[in-house]
């Protein structure tokens, strides 16, 4: 396994704040399914929607509005969005 996502649920204002999510590049993307491959980690926070994230070799995981995520660098998955999303995200 590549590495595991980490979600964490409605994470404090202020820990979002230190970690400068609101200037971070901003991604949406209509109800629909396809696969994905991250080339480097990713952090993001969602401010709208539903998803379900089902990494190749591991379990299915859903994030939604007030979701902070990490993606590991060469996960491949699968996303398949319930409801419109609309997150921050950094690349690292």
């Amino acid at each position: 396994m590549s590495g595991e996502i980490l979600v964490e649920h409605r994470p404090a204002p202020a820990k979002l704040e230190v970690m400068g999510v609101y200037d971070w590049a901003e991604w949406e993307k209509e109800a629909s399914e396809f696969p994905w491959s991250y080339e480097t980690g990713e952090t993001c926070y969602f401010l709208a929607g539903r998803a379900t994230i089902t990494p190749e070799d591991g379990e299915a995981v859903e994030v939604g509005e007030g979701d902070l995520v990490r993606f590991p660098a060469g996960l491949r998955c699968t996303w398949t969005i319930h409801e419109a999303v609309r997150k921050h995200y950094q690349l690292r």
